[in-house]
């Protein structure tokens, strides 16, 4: 557990009053994420508050009245799950950086240059949004953000999102060691030769082509065949 001077707030707002606590930065924010499973040593200070830099301590009857308990460990579970929490400048900056990793990711697997129908590389991309000074939310989700971004950088960088179909087909010594994988890249169809070979459909994101090759030869120490059959936007 951190100490006050590192300490930030979170807060509630319920029926027009405001309920304050003093919480550690990493913990608060690791237990709202889902990486911690309890409420255990976030708290830092015991108290609850209207206003946390006036001292002005929220009253048993305000607490009772807003959350139905003085419990603060209880009262603090639902100021985690419903409130707000603030962050630190450094925890800003992560999750900057974290979202424009996951927008950067999603446009390199899944759009691809229509001139050329190859995927775009990432210092393309990287480029495209520097170029277009594009501001990124870090905290929006990333796919909400998609149809604005490419809205600033279509006119630097052209972009088609694109879903392909590929048969594949795989020999019965390679099957057990890569039918997981393919399932999980999204089998649409599949059927079973008499020596035991798997013949798939599989549906991916064009611009994952590339990847999706590399697992499959390395799964199969490249004995397998592949084959394009549909290209949709």
């Amino acid at each position: 557990m951190t100490t006050l001077d590192k300490a930030i707030l979170a807060d509630i707002t319920i029926e027009g009053k405001r309920f304050e606590v003093y919480v550690d930065p990493e913990l608060a924010n690791m237990y709202r994420e889902g990486r911690k499973p309890d409420t255990k040593n976030i708290l830092v200070v015991d108290e609850v508050y209207f206003d946390a830099k006036k001292a002005e301590k929220a009253k048993s009857e305000a607490l009772q009245k807003a959350f139905g308990t003085t419990d603060i460990m209880a009262v603090l579970e639902i100021i985690l799950k419903k409130g707000n929490v603030q962050l630190t400048t450094e925890q800003k900056r992560k999750k900057a950086e974290e979202k424009h990793k996951q927008i950067v990711s999603i446009l390199m697997r899944e759009t691809i240059d229509p001139r050329t129908n190859a995927p775009h590389t990432e210092s393309r991309i990287e480029e495209a949004l520097e170029k277009a000074r594009v501001h990124i939310d870090p905290f929006r989700d990333a796919r909400d953000q998609l149809p604005e971004i490419l809205k600033e950088i279509r006119a630097i960088i052209p972009l088609k999102f694109e879903k392909m179909k590929i048969a594949v087909k795989i020999p019965p010594q390679y099957v057990h060691h890569s039918y997981g994988t393919l399932k999980g890249w999204g089998i649409i169809k599949e059927e079973w030769a008499k020596d035991g070979s798997l013949i798939a459909v599989v549906e991916i994101p064009s611009g994952a082509q590339g990847e999706f090759y590399d697992k499959l030869n390395k799964m199969t120490a490249g004995n397998n065949e592949t084959k394009i059959i549909e290209r949709s936007s």
